[in-house]
Formats: structure tokens, C-alpha cells, sequence
């Protein structure tokens, strides 16, 4: 009987902790090529080894870029960002909002009691608080919020 492949610990890790490099194979550098430390796939470890060859071995910014397959200006966005948060910096963060900051609790609250009444469907939900508050809102969110209200009551 075959056995199974083991899943790679460190991949699954990487992907875990979101580190894991989206393009590791544009990773030229010859430090990368057949180390058993160095590892593309690792997005932080590239990127620091890409900003310490050029502050301590002095290589030149488009070459470096260029090795470890990335642009000029996401060098220097590593840069900067190391430079203010350390290798903490390099971590890739979400995109995006943090929260439904359109469904703010004047509009949570007008939800809440639109509800209690004729119990109007989401997408009725929605085009009321277009019209009441002229914010533009997706049904989901919507849902979202109420299940995330529901969750909040004792």
C-alpha cells in the first residue's frame, strides 16, 4: 500500500502565519538556490536578506531588486517599514478595513428597530439606510452585523 506524501510542516506554517511568499520561484538569488536555510518560500526571511545585502554588503538597489523578484518600490516599502517596526515590519499585514465602519451604530440602531416592526428583508434593509443615511451598504454586511448582534445579547 502507498503511504501519503507528509505534508510540509514549514509550508503549512508559512501559510499559517501568512507568510508564505507568493511567488517564491521569482526569487533569483544564489543564496536561495539550494540552501537548506534560506528558503524563498519564507517572505520575511527574503526580504530581510534582500534589505541586509544592500545595508551591509552594499550592493546596489535595482540588482538586489531585481535577484530577489521584486520591484524598487516594494524594496523600499520593505525599507521604510522595517526601519519603523523592526522585522515585525516585514510581516505582511491584511489589506483593507478592519470593520463594517459604514454600519455604525447610529445605522445599527435604526436597523435594530426597523426590524422590530414588519421585519423587512436585507435587501429592503439595505436600500432604506441608502435613502435614510446615503451610505451604500452590501446585503451581506448587513447580515453580518445582525448575526454579530445576535451573538452579543445575553
Amino acid at each position: 500500500m502507498a503511504r501519503r506524501p507528509q505534508p510540509d510542516a514549514k509550508l503549512q506554517a508559512l501559510r499559517e502565519s501568512g507568510t508564505l511568499h507568493p511567488r517564491p520561484t521569482r526569487v533569483a538569488d544564489e543564496t536561495f538556490r539550494g540552501s537548506d536555510f534560506f528558503d524563498a518560500r519564507d517572505l520575511v526571511q527574503v526580504k530581510y536578506e534582500m534589505l541586509r545585502r544592500v545595508r551591509i554588503d552594499r550592493a546596489r538597489v535595482t540588482r538586489t531588486a531585481k535577484a530577489f523578484g521584486v520591484s524598487r518600490p516594494t524594496f523600499y516599502q520593505a525599507q521604510a517599514a522595517f526601519a519603523q517596526a523592526g522585522l515585525g515590519g516585514l510581516v505582511p499585514r491584511k489589506r483593507g478595513r478592519r470593520r463594517a465602519h459604514k454600519l455604525t451604530p447610529e445605522v445599527m440602531a435604526y436597523v435594530t428597530e426597523a426590524r422590530a416592526g414588519a421585519r423587512p428583508s436585507t435587501a429592503a434593509l439595505v436600500q432604506q439606510i441608502e435613502a435614510r443615511f446615503g451610505v451604500t451598504v452590501h446585503p451581506r454586511s448587513v447580515e453580518r452585523a445582525l448575526g454579530r448582534a445576535e451573538k452579543k445579547r445575553p
